[in-house]
């Protein structure tokens, strides 16, 4: 699984992320265990051990009018995660391509992956 390399790569320190993002996420761990033929449970602490740091609405909540603004009709699932982007100034990691236009750096697992593995050289 690529993101699993993505997460257990020596250069990542830290993955920061939302309750809305991490409730979705949650939202199809039914279908992702049924498509990989797991129990839920298994899938639900899987999710649970991810090495993640959420981060409360209340601290990027001054972001989320203009990423409302860029992204809320596309996708209203995405804009804690823009405005936590906006907030901090990192990069979003996502294959959705809704981040394309966002007006933030955005990496998809495989190209954060080549970035990542160019780090080490």
């Amino acid at each position: 699984m690529d993101a699993n390399l993505v997460l257990r790569h020596p250069l990542v320190e830290e993955i920061l992320t939302t309750e809305v993002t991490l409730s979705e996420v949650e939202e199809y761990a039914a279908q992702l265990a049924r498509k990989k033929r797991l129990s839920l449970d298994v899938v639900l602490m899987a999710v649970a051990a991810l090495p993640l740091t959420l981060v409360d609405q209340a601290t990027y909540s001054a972001s989320l009018p203009d990423a409302k603004r860029r992204i809320g009709r596309r996708d209203p699932d995405d804009v804690d995660l823009l405005a936590l982007a906006l907030h901090t100034g990192l990069p979003v990691w996502s294959n959705d391509n809704d981040f394309s236009d966002a007006g933030v750096a955005w990496f998809t697992t495989a190209e954060l992956l080549v970035r990542l593995n160019a780090g080490l050289d």
